[in-house]
């Protein structure tokens, strides 16, 4: 296509809020055009930039880590194995995270059995008392 957006466009193609165009430019995900007259016209490459970057984060990248990513998709000397290592290392952080949740859920399951009234007046709430 290769044609010039305005911000409005790009984040609507980008299914995006102009205010997350404008987040992603301040975190370098993306480059702001130059003014030419009174807009910022946009290449239309960003949309795709744009929803590979949402789509990291869906896959629980951080920003930064995306803006690895794509540093990487333009090193001419990257591999797919670069690419490999963080997202190995992406799984490996999501399995402690799940780790830390089961464990959340245990401890709360275990205070929840302790309430044997929902009418117990609050000063004797057992959830209450251990924290």
């Amino acid at each position: 296509m290769n044609q010039k957006l305005t911000i409005g466009k790009l984040a609507l193609a980008s299914e995006v809020g102009v205010e997350t165009v404008r987040f992603y430019e301040r975190k370098g995900l993306i480059k702001q055009p130059e003014k030419q007259g009174t807009f910022r016209h946009y290449p239309d490459e960003l949309i795709a930039r744009i929803k590979f970057i949402k789509r990291a984060q869906e896959l629980g990248f951080t920003l930064a880590e995306t803006k690895e990513l794509l540093e990487l998709k333009i090193k001419s000397h990257s591999k797919c194995g670069d690419v490999l290592e963080k997202t190995e290392r992406k799984i490996f952080e999501i399995n402690n995270k799940i780790k830390d949740l089961k464990r959340m859920q245990k401890s709360l399951k275990g205070l929840a059995d302790c309430c044997v009234s929902d009418d117990m007046p609050l000063s004797e709430c057992p959830i209450l008392d251990y924290f």
